[in-house]
């Protein structure tokens, strides 16, 4: 048994009970700066904003009765309202918690909801496509089959689809010779998006941890649930979390750190599917106390003086652009701080609000507009104050995707910057 890395539960990350968002309601007090700060209120009035869709129809909705109103949809889940709230009412979780009892009375068109059925299970379409890579990548490139797309599914033909990788990561990690062993431990959450798309940023992470000394484990492990519980489909994505936790909590038991490179499935583990659905056992608490961001892993490490400081110079100067999803877990910002560790490294705060993209919202035709209108001060500042950049880095999957569909630049994980740094060969490195 490893000994346990950090107090996880006590000094970190206190255990507390979550509280229900519909308990929050009455500490609303109406002040509307959360509808201010929203991005997609400003750009559309199709969502009226977070505080008349949250608690203030929160306090007409009864347990019984189905959400009246369409408007909650258009809700991205970006939880800057829930960030910017001075009394901490939980409204992105109460206009996630109306949707759900939209979507479940059937307000949805068949259409739609197969088209929300398919976004919110991306390890579907990963296991689906991926032996079939090359062509799953052909087809979705011709014109015709994206129109094709959007007539019979309701997403937009310039969405920003990523390709399939030729190899799984996982597939990657069980072929390697001469894994790295150690006492030291970590288990490493992959996510869809790195498992089918972005291989090269689990290498970089596992390369990374290796390096400070960690050896790294893959368990079996499924989709975070996150795109099912944006669609409204709580059922399924409480046993898409269910599963995970079955899987992770025999290492959390042992006080081996969960470690996610996708910022939006480690807060889902952490929080967002414990609170959305009220699974507050001792396996769900004990994987949710255990589980870290990359960054926040490494700058534990540091706090420690056990993190590798053996940075070689990088003469650049990026963008970063800090996604809703990492803001939500109230951390700061520990990407910037991480990377200002990079000898010659110049790291630009994008500090626009959001890129739009909300993981699947971007995608549908009737929210993509929104999402690039939500993008556009993110994208300015790309191409006006880092034309010159070769890359931007952003934390998010679907964030960097957006931003080189909308910019035209490639976007990287943090991580692979560190690899970089740390004079590691990364097999697809954009770097």
């Amino acid at each position: 048994m490893s000994s346990p890395l950090f107090s996880i539960g006590q000094e970190l990350q206190p255990g507390k009970p979550f509280l229900l968002p519909e308990f929050s309601i009455d500490q609303c007090i109406k002040c509307t700066i959360c509808t201010t700060a929203c991005p997609v209120a400003a750009v559309t009035d199709l969502f009226p904003g977070p505080k008349y869709e949250g608690p203030q129809a929160g306090r007409f909705r009864m347990p019984d009765q189905k959400s009246p109103d369409h408007s909650v949809d258009y809700c991205s889940g970006c939880r800057v309202c829930n960030m910017i709230c001075p009394n901490g009412v939980k409204i992105a979780e109460l206009n996630a918690r109306a949707r759900d009892a939209w979507v479940a009375g059937g307000n949805l068109p068949l259409r739609l909801r197969l088209r929300n059925n398919l976004l919110g299970r991306p390890e579907l379409l990963g296991k689906l496509a991926h032996p079939f890579s090359p062509l799953a990548n052909r087809l979705l490139s011709l014109n015709p089959i994206r129109q094709f797309t959007e007539f019979a599914l309701a997403i937009h033909h310039s969405a920003p689809l990523p390709r399939f990788s030729h190899q799984s990561f996982t597939t990657w990690f069980n072929k390697r010779s001469n894994p790295f062993r150690s006492d030291k431990k970590v288990v490493y959450f992959h996510g869809c998006s790195t498992e089918y798309y972005e291989p090269r940023v689990g290498r970089a992470a596992v390369r990374v941890l290796e390096l400070n000394g960690f050896e790294v484990i893959v368990p079996p492990q499924n989709c975070c649930g996150l795109p099912l519980l944006s669609n409204g489909e709580f059922p399924a994505a409480r046993r898409y979390h269910q599963t995970n936790v079955n899987h992770l909590v025999q290492y959390a038991r042992q006080g081996i750190p969960i470690i996610g490179t996708s910022t939006s499935c480690t807060l889902t583990l952490k929080e967002e599917a414990p609170e959305l659905l009220d699974m507050h056992g001792e396996d769900v608490r004990l994987v949710a106390e255990n589980t870290f961001d990359f960054n926040e892993f490494l700058l534990l490490l540091h706090a420690q003086g056990s993190l590798n400081l053996d940075l070689h110079p990088l003469s650049l100067n990026l963008g970063y652009h800090i996604p809703c999803q990492y803001r939500a877990h109230r951390l700061t910002n520990p990407g910037l701080t991480l990377l200002g560790m990079i000898p010659g490294l110049s790291v630009v705060d994008s500090r626009a609000t959001c890129c739009g993209i909300a993981g699947t919202y971007g995608y549908k035709t009737e929210k993509y507009d929104i999402a690039m209108a939500v993008g556009k001060p993110l994208f300015n500042f790309i191409n006006n104050e880092m034309e010159n950049s070769p890359v931007v880095i952003c934390d998010s999957e679907t964030c960097r995707w957006q931003i080189t569909h909308a910019t035209g630049k490639l976007a990287i994980h943090p991580v692979e910057l560190l690899a970089k740094s740390y004079g590691l060969t990364v097999e697809g490195a954009l770097i």
